[in-house]
């Protein structure tokens, strides 16, 4: 084997799953020269990495005789049989994202890696930070959590990666050392996976550890409370007048006063909120993040502004789908979690809100009881429904809420039925579930492609019959 990367790894490497990151840490590793098996429950998806070179058996529980490492992908849990197994038996196990950091290391230049994790607002961050990088001239490229993995974008040569983490990548790192690192926001999201917030909370703050610029959520306490344990450079975002060592706001102004020659006497424009593309101020808080990771590299001002301008919101992202009957209506199915709804929530003033899902251990009063204030109507669909109900029957109990049933014919046509009913003109309907979809859908991508669908069918006047049906009432009224 030849190239930087040849001899990296090698001996008996297990790869554990079979899906985009397995077929990447596969490839990679048979490259190096390494012996690599794959293991995946999944037959079928095991099977289409067949050209990797890598021997492919399915279902292990334990890792074969004589096995040196194993790489799992990121939504294996620790406490699945393989992984316990492998720790129990003294055998290193680690993650794509290390193995790609160590890969990176090899290079004549490695990457500058820019790290941005937190429970929300992460893929639209680092969609942010790639348009301002390639606007400023450099061979960037958004990857990781995002659906191109770290290894392929490393192979790719890319001079400076935006890498999104989730806490399940983070929980296997080790050795990373960004050159500026940012925890968003963190709240109660995968505490199934994690066990306890502190787990997960310690998952997300690897992002900081060797940081050269360590950048902080100013209204979050877990964000700094995680960067505070951190020794890299300081610097705070929020949506206040940023003091120095900070960005934020000034107005209608983005605005820095960080990464200037004299912070507590300078201050340099990024960019006018016109210039942002994503509704919502957890949107303002993303491209002031974004732009402080920038900001950190050397990009100018002209830059951010240029790629906040070019920049467009992922699907499913608050994304707004347009009017029925002077009723604005609002696809943010990517909102999984209450604290991703909150933003969404409290951007708008009168919405009706369609909710619901598979809570995962999340708890939904504290944002029930922030935006009880700017609710006409709720409609409720999922497993957890029942659970939403309880918290707006004690915070908002004037509130009309819809809960459909299991037996409604097509539920997001009924649930856009119903929430078109409870709507006034100048309204928004948003689709900001705060809970997990695979209850009802494959994902959030197909959930939020219902609602579209239900919202296009009501546009042009198409009410399937029933479709309102089997909803047992309103729970509330005012």
């Amino acid at each position: 084997m030849t190239g930087p990367f040849a001899g990296l790894v090698t001996g008996n490497v297990l790869v554990a799953g079979a899906g985009v990151t397995g077929r990447s840490v596969a490839a990679a590793l048979v490259e190096m020269g390494a012996e690599v098996t794959v293991t995946d429950g999944n037959a079928e998806r095991l099977a289409e990495l067949a050209d990797t070179g890598a021997t492919l058996v399915p279902g292990l529980t334990e890792p074969p005789a004589g096995t040196s490492l194993v790489v799992t992908s990121p939504g294996w849990r620790p406490s699945s049989p393989l992984l316990a197994s492998a720790v129990a038996a003294g055998i290193d196990v680690i993650g794509e994202v290390e193995l790609a950091w160590l890969m990176s290391q090899r290079l004549p230049q490695p990457p500058t890696w820019l790290v941005v994790t937190g429970t929300n607002g992460k893929t639209t961050t680092v969609g942010m930070l790639a348009e301002i990088l390639r606007a400023d001239g450099r061979n960037a490229i958004a990857c990781g959590n995002v659906g191109l993995t770290v290894i392929d974008a490393i192979r790719a040569g890319h001079d400076v990666l935006a890498v999104e983490l989730s806490s399940f990548q983070l929980h296997w790192q080790r050795s990373l050392r960004a050159h500026a690192a940012v925890v968003l926001n963190l709240a109660e999201d995968h505490l199934d996976w994690h066990g306890s917030m502190e787990e997960y909370a310690k998952a997300k703050g690897r992002a900081y550890t060797g940081a050269g610029v360590v950048i902080r959520n100013v209204a979050d306490e877990w964000s700094g409370r995680l960067a505070a344990e951190h020794d890299g450079v300081q610097v705070g975002f929020g949506l206040g007048v940023p003091r120095p060592g900070e960005v934020g706001l000034v107005e209608d102004l983005l605005v820095d006063r960080a990464f200037v020659d004299d912070p507590s006497e300078q201050a340099e424009e990024l960019a006018e909120l016109a210039d942002l593309t994503a509704l919502g101020s957890h949107n303002v808080a993303n491209a002031l993040a974004a732009a402080a990771l920038a900001r950190s590299f050397g990009v100018s001002p002209e830059a951010v502004r240029a790629g906040l301008r070019a920049f467009r919101p992922g699907a499913h992202r608050a994304v707004p789908l347009g009017e029925v009957n002077g009723v604005s209506y609002v696809n943010d199915s990517k909102a999984t979690n209450p604290h991703a709804a909150a933003g969404s929530l409290l951007s708008f003033e009168s919405v009706v809100w369609i909710a619901g899902g598979l809570l995962k251990g999340a708890a939904v009063d504290p944002l029930v009881e922030a935006v009880a204030g700017r609710l006409r109507g709720v409609v409720l669909i999922g497993a957890d429904a029942e659970v939403f109900a309880a918290s707006l029957a004690r915070h908002a109990p004037d509130v009309p809420v819809r809960r459909l049933t299991p037996g409604d014919h097509e539920p997001m046509i009924a649930a856009v039925s119903a929430a078109g009913a409870m709507a006034r003109p100048g309204d928004v309907v948003l689709l900001a579930p705060a809970a997990a979809s695979m209850d009802m859908f494959r994902d959030y991508a197909h959930r939020g492609d219902a609602f579209a669908g239900a919202v296009a069918q009501a546009r042009d006047g198409v009410t399937p019959e029933g479709s309102a049906a089997g909803s047992d009432g309103a729970t509330g009224g005012r």
